[in-house]
């Protein structure tokens, strides 16, 4: 590790907003190439109406955009959406999340106040929210300093290749490598996926 953080620099993490935004930006994002997924979710902003805010350069030219609400998503016809781009399991997800959000099912109000083990319970009762999505939206979102994503292919090869592990850890055998990077597994996350030359997002 002390290896990658030589080479890599200081950490540099790019965070988001802890919104329903940025969890449906990461919805759009699942299984997707970075450039692709931008596209699609800068269609579905500016279908919601939220398309008038300014453009900010981001790491792939990403807008500053007004939020995106649940009232917006909702506002949307299925068949709008899917022209967009999304397939018909992640509008599904979407919308979703958005009834649960609009009906108080799910609050991102209360999450920064919140155990990151609640709000991996909370969230992922959403369906096409998993345990990893949740993770991504922990350390890029709410800014917590010691989430280690054992689910994620990325961590996993890098630890595998920074090791010298003969195959991809398992959970149990990353949990043994990181017992010392607590309570700064985030940051070590972060720096095992720029050993890969990514850096990581959500």
């Amino acid at each position: 590790m002390a290896a990658i953080i030589s080479r890599a620099g200081p950490c540099q993490i790019q965070y988001r907003e802890p919104t329903f935004q940025t969890l449906v930006r990461s919805i759009v994002y699942q299984q997707l190439s970075g450039k692709a997924a931008l596209t699609i979710f800068n269609r579905l902003v500016a279908a919601a109406g939220a398309a008038a805010g300014r453009a900010a350069a981001g790491a792939l030219g990403d807008p500053l955009t007004p939020e995106v609400t649940p009232e917006a998503i909702l506002a949307l016809r299925p068949a709008r959406m899917r022209k967009l781009g999304l397939s018909k399991q992640k509008l599904t997800y979407i919308r979703e999340l958005a009834r649960m959000t609009r009906g108080g099912k799910v609050d991102f109000g209360v999450l920064p106040d919140w155990e990151d083990s609640a709000i991996v319970e909370h969230l992922t009762r959403v369906k096409g929210v998993g345990v990893w999505t949740v993770q991504m939206f922990l350390i890029f979102a709410l800014r917590r300093a010691n989430v280690l994503p054992t689910g994620d292919l990325g961590v996993r090869a890098a630890m595998k290749k920074a090791y010298g592990l003969s195959e991809l850890p398992k959970p149990a055998e990353m949990e043994r490598i990181a017992a010392t990077w607590h309570p700064y597994c985030s940051v070590a996350t972060w720096y095992l996926w720029r050993s890969l030359d990514n850096q990581g997002a959500m």
